[in-house]
């Protein structure tokens, strides 16, 4: 029984060897993204145009909004916090572009120079009994709140002063532009810029190699003619 199960063990490895081998060999050469040629207009990437399409379906549905509560204790430099944000958005080219629909087919639109406005609501001076019920209320009030694309910025931001030593951070972004993992980043980077400004000190973040908008130029350039064939094709048969 032991020399079958060993003899059974070795066939096993030795098949996956193979297996391995031919993976390697019919891997896909990678490509690298560059930035996209200045002028040219800017198409989505599929995902987002699904999403789009979604928002001119249901336009009253908050169902892709994002939003994240924050709770911040202690001394809260503002102007460095309005600061950070905007730091972000200056980065994050997807933070600051509108999509517009011409003869049907949306485009991206970046804003160059556009400001994050970060609403301050104090509730300090609601009896201490109604604070969280307060907090609870606008967090879900602006959760709800619908973004339009073609005008609105995919991001925005409220502070909740309920006493000089507690605030809630309200930020709200339209999955068109973020998703659970680039949240992630986006509050990594608010904690670096938030300490650094609060110093004095300047962006330690270096500048961004490539923007999400470039991506999509190059999918959209990439995933045409026999490529995007040959991606239909194998799903065709995977399906069947």
């Amino acid at each position: 029984m032991n020399t079958t199960l060993q003899d059974l063990s070795e066939t096993k490895r030795a098949l996956l060897a193979k297996r391995l081998q031919q993976a390697q060999a019919k891997k896909t050469e990678t490509v690298s993204i560059a930035r996209r040629p200045p002028g040219d207009t800017l198409p989505l990437s599929f995902a987002q145009q699904r999403l789009w399409f979604l928002s001119q379906w249901e336009p009253a549905s908050p169902t892709y909004n994002i939003p994240v509560g924050l709770r911040l204790t202690g001394t809260l430099n503002v102007t460095a916090l309005r600061q950070a944000l905007n730091e972000i958005v200056r980065r994050h080219e997807v933070l600051r572009t509108i999509y517009v629909a011409t003869d049907g087919d949306p485009l991206q639109y970046p804003h160059p120079d556009p400001i994050l406005s970060l609403e301050v609501i104090a509730l300090d001076q609601a009896p201490p009994a109604q604070r969280d019920a307060e907090v609870r209320s606008l967090a879900e009030q602006e959760a709800q709140t619908i973004f339009q694309l073609e005008r609105d910025l995919p991001i925005r931001a409220r502070l909740l002063q309920v006493t000089e030593t507690e605030h809630w951070l309200l930020l709200t972004l339209h999955h068109i532009a973020a998703d659970g993992w680039s949240m992630g980043v986006l509050l990594k980077e608010l904690a670096t810029l938030y300490a650094a400004y609060s110093a004095g000190q300047p962006s330690p973040l270096p500048e961004l190699p490539i923007q999400y908008a470039d991506f999509a130029y190059w999918q959209r350039a990439w995933l045409s003619g026999g490529v995007m064939e040959k991606q239909l094709d194998y799903w065709r048969r995977q399906l069947t």
